[in-house]
């Protein structure tokens, strides 16, 4: 069996202002949307991320309506190339709507060069370089 990671799908309670932010701050053209339901984004080779509406997703869960309140107590992490480019996406994520809760700067941890985003949803982003981190081209990530 193939144990990996494929998909990590969060509950939104405004599924437009989270496909907004993610096509205006990353880029990302949706992989499926299905309007007032779901999007899903393909970030990876083999991984999605999809936002679902709260609603939806306590009704496919088949817990009770309320129960999904949508994310907390995660952070998704985007590793980027230098420093210049922690700052650059940074501002992207304010501009499309995010928040910056931590500006750009060095970490307590192992050189990281970081910021820390929560998207409209509450999700929270860090995105981080760290020189002595490297992401294969087979997308293993080697932490020295």
């Amino acid at each position: 069996m193939d144990h990996r990671l494929s998909f990590v799908t969060v509950a939104t309670r405004d599924l437009d202002a989270a496909r907004m932010f993610y096509r205006d701050a990353f880029g990302w053209d949706p992989h499926l949307d299905v309007p007032g339901e779901i999007v899903f984004y393909q970030v990876a080779a083999g991984l999605l991320l999809g936002f679902f509406e709260v609603g939806s997703f306590d009704r496919d869960l088949g817990v009770a309506p309320g129960t999904t309140t949508g994310p907390s107590g995660m952070t998704l992490a985007h590793n980027v190339g230098d420093r210049d480019a922690v700052h650059a996406l940074a501002d992207a994520m304010a501009a499309a709507g995010g928040t910056i809760l931590k500006p750009p700067q060095e970490g307590e941890f192992g050189g990281v060069f970081h910021a820390l985003v929560r998207d409209p949803n509450g999700l929270f982003w860090e995105v981080a370089h760290n020189p002595s981190w490297r992401i294969a081209d087979d997308g293993t990530v080697e932490l020295s």
